[in-house]
């Protein structure tokens, strides 16, 4: 999957876990400062994505330096998928 695929479909995934549309992000738009999202968000966004791209997520293997910023998650998103062989 492309890198703009993934950009698009965590923004797709934000917009649904924060109940609002999120547009203009770029990726370095940060997830807790500007985003305001917290620990839960996080793990509903996951899950979203999980059934959006196709990946698979332990929760004991999440760093959360994939979470700083659109980029960092995408970047997460992608190595997972390598992965999955997606």
């Amino acid at each position: 999957m492309e890198r703009h695929t993934v950009v698009t479909a965590v923004e797709t995934a934000l917009s649904e876990v924060l109940e609002r549309e999120v547009t203009g992000l770029t990726e370095d738009t940060r997830l807790f400062e500007d985003l305001h999202l917290d620990s839960t968000s996080i793990l509903e966004l996951l899950m979203a994505l999980e059934d959006a791209v196709e990946i698979s997520v332990d929760p004991e293997d999440l760093d959360m330096d994939d979470f700083r910023s659109v980029g960092s998650l995408t970047d997460y998103v992608l190595s997972q998928q390598a992965t999955s062989g997606v």
